[in-house]
């Protein structure tokens, strides 16, 4: 979990160029500055686990009702905030029977860190001050990292977690 925070916090280590030409495949250090909620997982249905299928409709279901359960904030200092609320996640039957219901969590754990981004090859430091690499591909406004790198609980099956910049 906190290797996702890091890696939240941490999808996180943009390097800043200082180029002024816009590159608009993703590339650019200037592609990842922003906010980027997590909004879906995409997974394998056939070969990804009970857990991760589950995790993926929570999370759209959570999506659905304007809940982001996961925050990156690249910044163009090279700093990178992660907020994270899968650790206060509830699961619910419904009062009357008909099902479940995940209300959105009101508290989340906070992370920062530095980054560096280039190329689609991000680097940031973990809780445990290591250095993590993870691929990432930007298209636009679209983020995806592989789920296995994040390491977060229920969201580290194989598959794409999906980030949406705001």
């Amino acid at each position: 979990m906190n290797r996702f925070l890091l890696l939240a916090s941490c999808i996180l280590f943009l390097s800043t160029s200082c180029s002024t030409d816009k590159d608009n495949d993703g590339n650019s250090s200037d592609s990842i500055v922003g906010t980027w909620d997590a909004t879906a997982l995409q997974i394998d249905n056939e070969t990804a686990s009970d857990d991760a299928k589950n995790a993926r409709d929570i999370l759209n279901f959570l999506t659905a009702r304007d809940c982001y359960i996961m925050t990156l904030s690249f910044r163009a200092d090279l700093t990178v905030d992660t907020e994270n609320s899968v650790n206060y996640l509830e699961i619910n039957v419904n009062s009357d029977g008909t099902g479940l219901d995940v209300p959105c969590p009101t508290q989340s754990d906070m992370e920062s860190s530095t980054y560096t981004y280039d190329s689609g090859t991000l680097i940031y430091i973990d809780s445990d001050m290591q250095s993590v690499t993870i691929a990432v591909e930007i298209d636009g406004n679209t983020m995806l990292v592989d789920a296995q790198d994040l390491d977060i609980p229920n969201f580290n099956d194989s598959g794409k977690l999906v980030f949406v910049k705001r």
